[in-house]
Order: C-alpha cells, then structure tokens, then sequence
C-alpha cells in the first residue's frame, strides 16, 4: 500500500507544484506581479469588503410604486380608448389591484372590451422567458360596472422587467464613479447586490443609488398665485411641487412634461462662464431638442421648471427660444454634487424607487488591520499546531506539518482559481482548517501506533493504519463538509465565504491525508527501514488506559439534563443579545480622531436625536467604540435616516471604521435562513449517519447534537456575547466538529462489534472510547491551539465567533463521550439480551466480573 506507481509520484508532486505556482502571486503586491512576464500567474485570491474596505449594499425595488403607476398607466389608456370610440363612463379610479368604471350604457359593454383590445392583449415575456403574459383582465359585473384586474402575473413581469432596467442603470452609475471592480448583480425576484471595494465615500454611492433621477422639464403655472393654490385648490391640470432649496420655495407646475430625462443624450458638470458657479450642462437627441425648442418659442417670457424626483431644482424664465437642442442646469450646485447631477442623468432613471435594505461598509484601514491581525492569527496558530505536532509524534509528526504546509498552499490555490473572495469570517475558516487538519493525521498516526503495539510490524502497521483509518476520515469529513454546503447554499455574505473555505479546506485535508502524507511516509519507511516507530518528547496519553467512562454515564446525563434544561429556560426568559442580523438597526464602529473616545460624550448627543434605544459601548482600544442603535418602527428607509443622523452627530470628532445597517425584512429573512440552516444540517447529516450506520447511531449523534447545540445557545445567553449572522457559521462548524467527534467514536464501536460479538456492550463501549482517547485529545488540543491564536490575535470583529468557538470544542468533546456512546446502550443496539443487568457486568475498573 506504501508502493506508488511511478506516475501517481508525479501526479502528486505536480498536484502541489501547481498549488504553490497559483498561490505563489498571493505573497507580492500588486505592482510587482505587474512587472513580470505575462506567462507568469499574477492572478490573487479577492479580498472581501471586510478585508479591503468598501460598500455592500442590498437594494429592493418599491414593488408598490409599481403597481400604483401601472394601474395609472391602465386608467389613462382606458380613459384614451374609451373617449376615442366615444363610449361614456363614469366614476374611472384606481380601486384596490384594479381600474374600475361604470358604463352609462351597459349595452356598451362589448363595444368597450373591443375599444380596451391593446390593454387585455397578453404581452409576449421574452424569447427566453417563453410564453406570453396576461397582465390585465377584464370583469363584467352588473349595471355596467367594469373591473380592470391587475394580475399577480403581469406585476411579477413589470417588477422583473423593472429590476433588469434597474440592474443596468445601476451598474452605469456605479461604473462612473470610476471604482475598479464592482460587483453588480440580481438577487432574488426583487433585489439588486451592489459591492464596490475600496470605496472612499459610501455616503456618495449611496446618494447615487437612492435617487430615481426621472428628469423632466415643465412649464410654471403662472394663471394662478402659488400661494393661493396652497391655501386653496390647484387648478385643474397643475400641481404643487417644491424647490430644493432651504428653506423650499412651493411653484405651481404644470402637470405636461414638454421633455423627459429619456431624451438626453449627454451631462457635464461645467462653470458658468457669468457666474463661475457650478452648473450642469445638458444635451437633447433630435426629437428632444425639436420639442425643447418649440416650448420655448412658445413661451418666451414664461417660467419652465427643471424638475428631478419631483423636486424643482430651478426655474428660469424663457428669455429667448432654446433651438440648440442644449442648455445647462443651475441650482446652488458643489462641484461634487454637479458632478453627481450629471452621473445620474447620463445613467438614465430607474424605472422605479430603490430602497436600501442592507448596508455593511468598512473604512480601508479597519481592512487592513483585519488583514493584519488574520495574518498574525494565521502565523501564530500554524506555529503552535507544528510545534505541538512534532512534540506528540515527532519524525512522523514532521511529515504531518509538510503535509499540513501542503493542505494549506492547495487551499490558498484553489480559493485563486475559483477567484473566491476571501472574508474575515473565511480567514477563520483558514486557521479552523490549521486545527483540524491534523485530525486525519492523528488518527491515521494513532491507528498505527494501535496496530504496533497489537504486535505487527512497522511496515504492516504502517499499511494497516491507512488502511483503517480511511473510512472514519471520510465519514468524520463528510458530516462536516455536509454542514459547510448547507451553509453556503443558505448562508450569506461573509458566512457563504466561511463555508467555501472550510468545505475546500476538507477536500484538501482529505487528499493530502491519503496521498502527500502517504507518499511521505513509505518514503520515510523506505530511507530508513525502521525496526520501530520514531518517538516523540511528549506522550499526553499512556498507550492503554482503562477509564469507565460507562459507569459514569449516568452522571454524564444528569449534569446535561440540568444544563441543557437551564439552558433553554435562559433562553426562553432572558434570551440571547440579538445582533443587527436578526432585530434590524444600525451598528457603527467609530474611532476617535484626537485621543480616548467619550462614551458619555456619545451617549448624551445621541439621546438628543429621538432614535429610541441607542448602546455605546467600548471596543478594542480606547479610542474604537461601538455604538448599536436599536430597529427603528418606520421600515427600512428609516434605518438609513438613523445610520446618517448618528453620522452627522459624531462626524466632527470621529472617524467611521464600520457601519452596517440592516432594515426589518432582511433581518426577519436572516433568522429564518438561520433557523432553517441548522435543521437542515441535523437532517441531512441524520440521514448520512443512517445510511453509513445504523438508526441507533444516527439517533444518538443527532441527540448528542442538539444537546450541543442548546448548550452553545446557552453559551450566548449567559455570556451576553451578541448573536449575529457569523454565530450560525459558529454553531454550525460546532456541529460538524461534534459530529466528526461523535462519527470517530462510533466507527470504533462498529468494528468493536464485529470483533467482540459476545462483549457486553458496555465493557465494548469503554473498550471502544478508551481506544480513540488518544485521538481525541491530541484533535481537540490542535483545534484549541489555532482557535486560540485566532481568539487573542485575530481581532476584537471576530472573537465573539471564536470564543463560541472554542466553548463549542469543549462541549463537543464531552459531548460524544459521555452522551453520544452512552445512548447507543439506551437504544438498546445489541438488543436487550446484551445490556440485561449491565451494572452487574461492569466494574468502576472497567472490568468484567
């Protein structure tokens, strides 16, 4: 089994060649992999906006604000066609979903589902979407009433035909702010995904992108004083509209559009050559400019007003006509906001309102000391898992760190192929692979160590350890793995970055396990032709040992009943401290611009903004606060008002690090997806577990499981620490660990059984625990170690994530011992003939009587 094939050494050595080559770019900066040949790789892994800095921001479109102006639309085709056929109604009005009237003559009615043929037509959906669309249907009811029925249907094509314009107007204004790289995409039926790294002045993308900037030009109704229509009734055909201007100035406008924003062609900011102030020039394509010119010969003398989203920017009077089919748009304009007039103008409108439901920016420098303190973690974790390697198993332990140094150059390597994005929470996963990818070598090292002492020779010791080994790695690996591509198919953001690195982590711990460390050690066999296996300095575990773990089974469950009950009571009436991802608000990390931050300065000039429960707290050092403010009741445009008056506040003393802001219904969606994310999990790894053993075995590990799963819950109540959407990454890595745990101990039971046929199952219990021991503690002091580099080094962002972490370790490992096998006997797998008078048969020695 040690003997490779000539071609299988080459396919191996190639496999990790191509790992380092493709990982190599990652360690030069940016100018010098510029520099080199072009057949040299320069490709690197993409940093994610937590690591580089810059804005994700999730935008839905008003699905209301469609439909009110396409019932609009159905109540002035209807008024058109009805008039045009002269057919007489009365009462035309949006009512509810539909447009509704009443014929004046009934016996009309066939006239007039003839005259409203374009408005009932279906619409084709598209060449790929196939089909055609019934958006509006027509009732008939008595005495002439008429009910134009807007369809769920036809909404959902105008929402997605909206959403593809939306994508497209978006991406152009995005691109002209000259970011490199942004990410633009659809999300769902109603979404828009907006990432743009590097990002200098969020606030500014955020103007961009919540404006709708439908421009048109119309006429001031000068027939009437302003005043008076306030104070009165407009004319019939106008209407009241306000200036941008502090305060505002009302105009009376009206309601024609001489020309939309849909006729421009082309916007400049510019200076007036007369006044030097800031301006936007504009220009018309033809039909725009012929229909500008013809208003403005028309009413030379009279006020036109510049209109955008409803707000009167200016309102020049026409001194003489506009024939060039060109002009320029004055209204107290800055340089910047000229120039972001003209971006939105040349991007064209969004066919509706864009509401921002999610928003997480991070400031550059924050980035970078993520990236730092996860470099720190990476190195000092790596450092203390080798050393501790060589020191439990030393030469084979130096064969684990090369394979260990191999796993983690494929997993950097095969992150920069896929060109995944690297997330703080995914650096985690990094060094979460650190730990425990020394697991399958501990039990394949463990197994041999077994089988010597069984008395074979190193050789088939060596050959019957791998051999062994193999199914408990892979069935230890694929609960965890099962676990990983559930989160990443139900996770999001940072979480789904998580997931990608541990699930690659696993693939290359699996190959590098059964392969690399192989290879390595028939080399090393071959060189030396050892008589035995190489010592080590450190042997944590005697090679036998003899606890009775069974006759402390009872006391095991009791201690978890009472805590798992505890546990769920403190949830149940002081709950968890629900972080922004799962109660909505506002969460900003600020640091002081000059010396130690004022908590009680913060505290009191927020209490004067009326945004309700707002907590300032102390974060890192002692110029870095936290400040949460709590969900506000007006919705999600309202969580953006909070975010910008607590900025506004504070902008003169402090700099923002982080702001995310998270509206009620991405947050209500997040805990659902959370909820449903770890039922899943259980459900998918119980029926892997059936399938790979037996219902008593899935039984106990989904058990044992939730026991830690409740336990970990109990965790978050007690310790306070907030619960957020990087704490179901948490709980469900624990899960995997738990199970991997869990799986390693019921693969020995298994093939305990198979040779101990008559053994009390008890007594094989003991014997089977006693016999992975040794593994277990070796794979949870490994894990420990790079989670607790991770803990002290790897930044305050992420050490609640780790500390739930590293609790989840401990609870793990009691868990399978003193849980997950116990419950075999309570499930009786032997049948009752095998555990009649069990307390008879074991000894607290462990002994059989």
């Amino acid at each position: 089994m040690l003997q490779f094939a000539r071609w299988k050494t080459v396919l191996i050595w190639l496999t990790v060649l191509a790992g380092v080559i493709v990982a190599l770019p990652n360690l030069f900066s940016r100018s010098t992999l510029d520099a080199l040949p072009d057949f040299v790789p320069t490709r690197q892994m993409t940093l994610g906006l937590d690591l580089q800095g810059g804005s994700h921001i999730l935008l839905q479109i008003d699905t209301n604000e469609i439909r009110e102006n396409r019932l609009k639309s159905i109540r002035d085709e209807a008024r058109s066609a009805l008039r045009g056929e002269r057919i007489g109604y009365t009462g035309l009005a949006v009512s509810g979903n539909a447009v509704q009237f009443r014929l004046r003559d009934p016996s009309q009615m066939d006239a007039a589902r003839e005259a409203l043929s374009d408005t009932l037509s279906p619409i084709s959906a598209g060449l790929f979407s196939g089909g055609q669309v019934t958006e509006v249907e027509m009732d008939e009811a008595q005495n002439g009433l008429v009910r134009l029925n807007l369809t769920e249907q036809g909404l959902a094509y105008r929402v997605s035909s909206a959403l593809t314009q939306s994508v497209e107007v978006v991406g152009r204004r995005v691109n002209e702010l000259g970011t490199t790289e942004p990410v633009i995409q659809r999300q769902g039926d109603d979404r828009i995904l907006v990432q743009v790294p590097g990002l200098d002045d969020p606030e500014r993308l955020k103007n961009l992108l919540g404006q709708t900037a439908q421009l048109t030009f119309q006429m001031v109704d000068t027939s009437t004083p302003v005043q008076d229509a306030i104070e009165g009734r407009p004319p019939a055909g106008s209407t009241i509209m306000y200036s941008t201007d502090d305060p505002p100035v009302p105009y009376l406008i009206e309601d024609r559009v001489i020309v939309s924003g849909e006729s421009l062609v082309d916007a400049q900011p510019t200076f007036d050559q007369r006044t030097g102030e800031a301006v936007v020039s504009f220009r018309f394509d033809n039909r725009g400019a012929v229909r500008f010119g013809q208003a403005t010969q028309q009413n030379v003398g009279r006020p036109f007003a510049i209109i955008l989203d409803e707000a009167v920017i200016s309102a020049p009077v026409i001194r003489e006509p506009i024939t060039g089919g060109s002009g320029q748009i004055s209204g107290s304009f800055t340089t910047e906001s000229a120039k972001d007039l003209a971006v939105l103008l040349r991007a064209g409108a969004l066919p509706a309102t864009l509401n921002i439901v999610e928003e997480r920016t991070v400031g550059p420098g924050l980035g970078q000391d993520s990236i730092d303190a996860g470099l720190m973690a990476s190195i000092i974790g790596s450092i203390l898992v080798v050393g501790f390697m060589f020191a439990v198993y030393g030469t084979l332990g130096l064969i684990a760190n090369v394979a260990l140094v191999a796993n983690i150059v494929l997993l950097i390597a095969i992150l920069t192929f896929l060109g995944a994005t690297l997330t703080l929470p995914g650096i985690a996963g990094i060094v979460l692979t650190v730990g425990m990818a020394v697991d399958s070598n501990v039990l394949i090292y463990e197994r041999i160590r077994e089988e010597r002492r069984n008395g074979r020779k190193v050789l088939n010791a060596i050959e019957t350890g791998f051999e062994r080994a193999l199914s408990t790695i892979v069935d230890a690996n694929v609960t965890t793995l099962i676990a990983a591509v559930i989160l990443f198919y139900l996770g999001t953001g940072p979480v789904r970055g998580f997931a990608v690195t541990l699930a690659i982590g696993i693939v290359t711990t699996v190959f590098t396990a059964f392969t690399l460390t192989r290879w390595l050690v028939g080399f090393w066999y071959k060189r030396t032709r050892a008589k035995e296996l190489p010592g080590a300095p450190i042997k944590l575990v005697p090679d036998v040992t003899k606890i009775p773990f069974m006759w402390l089974r009872k006391a095991g469950f009791t201690i978890s009943a009472i805590l798992s009950v505890a546990a769920l009571v403190a949830f149940f009436t002081v709950g968890m401290n629900l972080g922004i991802d799962f109660k909505g608000g506002t969460l900003i990390e600020a640091q002081s611009k000059t010396g130690q931050a004022d908590i009680g300065d913060i505290r009191s000039r927020l209490s004067d903004l009326n945004l309700g429960e707002v907590q300032v707290q102390s974060f890192g050092s002692e110029r870095e606060v936290l400040i949460r403010v709590g969900a506000q009741d007006a919705g999600d445009n309202a969580e953006q008002s909070a975010a910008t008056k607590v900025q506004d506040e504070l902008a003169s003393d402090y700099d923002f690090r982080r702001t995310e802001v998270v509206g009620p219904t991405i947050s209500s969606e997040l805990a659902r997806a959370g909820a449903i994310g770890v039922g899943v999990s259980l459900l998918a790894i119980l029926l892997y577990i059936w399938f790979r053993f037996e219902w008593q075995f899935a039984l106990g590990a989904i058990i044992s499981t939730m026991h830690d799963v409740i336990m970990t819950i109990g965790f978050f109540v007690l310790t306070g620490i907030e619960f957020n959407i990087s704490s179901i990454a948490a709980i469900l890595t624990i899960v995997g660990y738990s199970l991997n745990d869990t799986v390693v101990v019921y693969d020995r039971v298994r093939e305990n059984l198979r040779r101990y046929r008559k053994m009390p199952l008890p007594e094989l219990l003991d014997v089977s625990m006693n016999d992975t021991l040794s593994r277990t503690v070796m794979t949870s002091l490994t894990t420990l170690l790079a989670l607790g580099a991770l803990f002290f080094f790897g930044g305050e962002v992420i050490r609640s994530f780790t500390a739930a972490m590293i609790f989840g370790i401990f609870i793990g490992t009691y868990s399978s011992i003193f849980n997950a096998a116990p419950l075999l006997i309570l499930f009786k797998l032997r049948g009752s003939k095998m555990v009649k008078d069990e307390e008879d048969k074991v000894t607290p020695a462990g002994a059989r009587v």
